[in-house]
């Protein structure tokens, strides 16, 4: 397991508000660990999950290479 995060760390280190990651709680785009009262987010895993989104990302911009383009 990495370097645990808070829900203020992971909000600053994505560049996101914190609602936002309270959102993607909810929805579960994302998880975490409640310890207490406090998420805890897993850096290793965060950045695995970044990695797969930009992988997904590339995906479909490779697969319309012209959208978007004018």
């Amino acid at each position: 397991m990495g370097k645990l995060m808070d829900v203020n760390e992971l909000a600053a280190y994505l560049k996101l508000d914190k609602q936002t990651i309270y959102n993607w709680l909810h929805k579960k785009k994302i998880s975490g660990i409640k310890v207490g009262r406090v998420w805890r987010f897993d850096k290793d895993e965060i950045d695995a999950w970044l990695k797969t989104r930009m992988v997904l990302a590339e995906q479909e911009f490779n697969s319309h290479p012209d959208k978007g383009r004018k």
